[in-house]
């Protein structure tokens, strides 16, 4: 109980929308599947080039990190850009998602492979949860 105390407190006030508990499972088990096929890109740097290169994708910010600063540009790029964006509240459980033993501050989790492109069965099982995800995560942005 005090773990989950800890972790709400930890959570930056600019983590807003921050995904709900069913919603955080869906994303990360999306990131998850990406990560295997290798349809995401990891950690700050990746994400802002990818998005300035107008890649298009799901963008997964972390909303524990501290300083904040390092990725509070990335909601604003990702408006610019029309990329959905989302926070989740830990970025061990992000890292973890992204198959990396390190915790990850933020993730782009593309629909298509840039490289190899197939077109089996897996690939439009992926595209279809990409999409369904990517609907709920368009729903709970900010409109401005």
């Amino acid at each position: 109980m005090t773990a989950e105390i800890a972790t709400k407190s930890a959570i930056s006030v600019i983590a807003k929308p921050l995904a709900d508990e069913k919603l955080c499972k869906k994303v990360l088990k999306l990131a998850k599947k990406g990560a295997k096929r290798k349809q995401i890109k990891r950690g700050v740097k990746e994400v802002v080039k990818a998005l300035r290169k107008n890649t298009q994708g799901i963008c997964i910010i972390a909303g524990d990190i501290s300083p904040i600063d390092v990725v509070t540009h990335l909601p604003v790029l990702c408006e610019d850009h029309d990329i959905p964006y989302i926070y989740v509240p830990s970025k061990e459980e992000l890292g973890a998602a992204g198959l990396t033993k390190r915790p990850t501050s933020c993730m782009l989790v593309l629909p298509k492979a840039l490289k190899n492109p197939t077109d089996d069965e897996e690939s439009k099982e992926f595209l279809t949860s990409y999409e369904e995800v990517a609907k709920k995560v368009k729903s709970v942005q900010p409109v401005f």
